[in-house]
């Protein structure tokens, strides 16, 4: 993570902050205020930093990829990276009070973990993906673990044989190790990706529970046994608050820090949320629509947080190839809500350029997908009470053969 930080120096894409600031609010709303990456000198005594890849732009650099080639290169990767066992962690005694955890806003239920990726393992699998984690103590976290999902099976799986589930949490691992935990992967490959994605190898450590970890500012040592406690309320990535649930407890029994350690800190609905939430399932969509028609990009947009709206660039072939778009986006992540589709000489990164799509080329009676009574995000504050809602698909391409009307000025 320091070695991508200082690039960011470099790029001039650094905002530091000396003077002292409290975790409870004040450094959440100094990183709202910019998508730079912010440095914190003192962050409650300790370094700290937020909006690691908070834009496109840094989490290309962070990747090493050039900004306009990243989904189609992420969608040809083939999670093969080797991981290599380079020593063992040693830990000491836990004391979850000396890390400046934040609270991010007023109605939290409390201090909030929100970087941090846990890597569980059990029958022979490791898994790692984050997960929000609420502090309680200084031993003892509440996290949310979703179910159905591989952290909530393997718990799930360890408790059926009467063991506890072995975990080690890392905070402040390099952005391609957070990318990688954030991606829907084939099981037991994140390690792999993030490997692949750091040119082809990953040195890891293994804890004294068997987990392994990658290079990280802080390495937590536990496990989640049947203790379950109140998680919530917390804001999620619609920035609206997710409800109060019943959760697992992570008990802590290890803690290691490097010297003078960088806390990383994730804004709740922020940029870096929305980042590492939508970026993860471009390449997923980018697939999927390439299956039937000739892709361009795929965009997640920030204001559909980063999960809920997609623009798809598309070369069309066959004058239904928009509708067929929409409906393998739909598939590939089935948490969209609103697809467009857009032609080649549109930019999906530009919201501007997008609604000139939609104002030109869209007539409503024709090029509007309305699917009613389907599953969708359980983040949407305005799902039905049975989880359904409505999908919409746009198409907003141009009528082919008919591309002549639609020739825009230009000087170039």
């Amino acid at each position: 993570m320091r070695e991508f930080i200082e690039k960011m120096r470099a790029a001039g894409r650094l905002t530091e902050v000396s003077s002292p600031c409290s975790t409870e609010y004040e450094a959440p709303k100094r990183a709202a205020a910019t998508d730079d990456l912010v440095l914190f000198e003192d962050l409650d005594g300790m370094r700290g930093v937020m909006n690691l890849v908070a834009t496109r732009s840094a989490l290309a650099l962070a990747l090493d990829i050039r900004e306009e080639s990243l989904v189609s290169m992420l969608a040809g990767c083939r999670f093969d990276g080797e991981v290599a066992v380079d020593g063992k962690v040693t830990t000491g005694h836990p004391d979850l009070s000396r890390i400046p955890i934040m609270k991010h806003y007023p109605l939290d239920a409390g201090r909030y973990l929100t970087s941090a990726i846990v890597f569980s393992r059990y029958g022979g699998v490791q898994n790692g993906s984050i997960h929000r984690m609420q502090m309680l103590d200084k031993t003892h976290l509440a996290a949310r673990l979703v179910e159905g999902r591989h952290t909530y099976n393997l718990h799930k799986a360890a408790l059926a044989d009467g063991e506890n589930l072995p975990v080690a949490i890392t905070i402040g691992t390099h952005p391609a190790v957070t990318f990688a935990s954030c991606t829907r992967v084939p099981e037991g490959k994140e390690l792999a990706y993030a490997a692949e994605l750091r040119g082809g190898m990953l040195p890891v450590r293994e804890c004294s529970n068997g987990v392994l970890v990658p290079d990280a500012e802080i390495v937590l040592e536990g496990y989640i046994g049947a203790e379950t406690a109140e998680e919530g309320p917390f804001v999620d990535i619609t920035g609206t608050y997710d409800p109060i649930r019943i959760q697992p407890v992570i008990t802590i029994t290890g803690m290691q820090m490097k010297r003078d350690p960088i806390y990383h800190g994730i804004l709740p609905g922020g940029a870096e949320h929305k980042m590492l939430m939508g970026a993860p399932y471009e390449p997923k969509i980018y697939t999927a629509v390439s299956g039937v028609t000739g892709v361009k990009n795929v965009v997640l947009t920030s204001g559909g947080c980063g999960y809920l709206h997609a623009v798809v660039q598309i070369k069309k072939r066959t004058q239904g190839d928009a509708k067929n778009a929409i409906m393998a986006a739909f598939a590939a992540h089935t948490s969209l809500k609103h697809v467009v589709v857009v032609d080649e000489d549109i930019d999906p990164t530009s919201l501007t350029e997008v609604e000139y799509a939609i104002a030109t080329r869209v007539r409503g009676d024709e090029d509007l997908m309305v699917i009613t009574g389907v599953r969708g995000s359980s983040l949407d504050p305005c799902r039905l009470a049975d989880g359904t809602n409505v999908k919409v698909g746009v198409d907003a391409t141009m009528v082919m053969g008919r591309e002549d009307e639609f020739v825009r000025a230009r000087w170039d």
